[in-house]
């Protein structure tokens, strides 16, 4: 997902690398269920905690959860309520019971397997943008609490656009005129709003076909659409607009020299950063422009105490760290 920056968060390279000092990743203790910290970007060890390329802030959060199923945790908390049964001749009671479950994750986590997964988190101090990839807007409101907490001074809130994605996505397949430099591909998914939520998907299929249409028509919305843009990103935009599967097609290669392994990280963020600067705002132009949320509060300031009240559908309220909705679901220069 995209967040807009707040201007007056201007930090230095520096003060962000202390900053994220506070909190470097150290696995998960024998008893630790999860460990959470940042980690060099680059995959080396000590090397810095944020990485400046081209102007392109790239940070890593690194997550260690260890895995321990329910199925286990059931079963050893049914073998030592078995136990106190036959030494009392009692069955636990309900607090008995959760205690004895808390026991039994306790006993088995330290013979629990580990499994780490990364997130990575690209920001444009230039643009005021930040991206997370995220796969799960749970895991991107973690992110963001994080980051919110280790970096002073910084205030995000998610893009919103001026015109709903799914409005804009059904246009669009309606009459096939796409915003320019955009076009549509083959793949989308349309689901209905009423009680069944009826989906249906399309995949490596035409859909500049009138079969999508009556189903627009019929009240289905679409909540994917795949899309390209001019020939260079191809991605799945979709009606929270999160911007999914992101793929960099031969246009951005072309007339690149194969980097060396040392420099191939910083070759591929830069091309990553430097395409998605600039599609990133084309796709929020074509999608009616960035609702601006700072002039919506200043007007709704100036109106009367008594309109502040009246309900409105006119104007969205800002979206709320906690509201994440979904995040980028691949880093692109990973």
């Amino acid at each position: 997902m995209v967040y807009r920056v707040g201007p007056d968060w201007q930090p230095t390279v520096e003060q962000i690398e202390d900053q994220l000092a506070k909190s470097v990743f150290v696995e998960c203790g024998a008893t630790q269920q999860q460990s959470m910290g940042w980690a060099p970007p680059r995959g080396i060890e000590h090397a810095p905690l944020i990485e400046d390329v081209g102007g392109h802030w790239l940070l890593k959060l690194v997550i260690e959860q260890r895995v321990l199923p329910g199925s286990v945790v059931k079963r050893k908390t049914e073998e030592l309520a078995a136990r106190i049964e036959q030494e009392t001749g009692r069955k636990p009671g309900k607090k008995q019971t959760k205690d004895l479950k808390e026991q039994a994750t306790l006993e088995l986590l330290p013979m629990a397997f580990t499994k780490q997964s990364s997130i990575r988190v690209w920001i444009s101090p230039a643009q005021h943008l930040l991206m997370i990839d995220a796969g799960s807007a749970s895991r991107a409101d973690e992110v963001v609490t994080l980051l919110i907490k280790e970096l002073a001074g910084l205030h995000l809130h998610l893009i919103q656009t001026a015109e709903a994605p799914a409005t804009c996505m059904a246009a669009w397949l309606m009459d096939g005129v796409t915003p320019e430099g955009f076009s549509i591909d083959r793949e989308c998914e349309l689901k209905s709003a009423d009680e069944m939520k009826s989906v249906v998907r399309y995949a490596r299929h035409a859909l500049d076909i009138e079969e999508v249409r009556q189903h627009l028509l019929s009240g289905k919305a679409p909540t994917r659409l795949a899309m390209t843009w001019r020939d260079r990103v191809s991605f799945m935009l979709t009606d929270t607009l999160q911007i999914k599967k992101i793929s960099f097609l031969d246009l951005v290669f072309e007339g690149r020299d194969s980097p060396e392994k040392d420099e191939a990280f910083d070759a591929d963020a830069a091309l990553a950063t430097g395409e998605l600067c600039k599609l990133i705002p084309e796709l929020i132009d074509g999608l009616g422009g960035e609702h601006d949320f700072l002039a919506a509060g200043a007007a709704l300031a100036a109106l009367p105490p008594a309109a502040h009240s009246a309900p409105s559908s006119a104007t969205p309220s800002a979206p709320t760290v906690a509201g994440t909705e979904g995040a980028v679901e691949a880093a692109p220069w990973d």
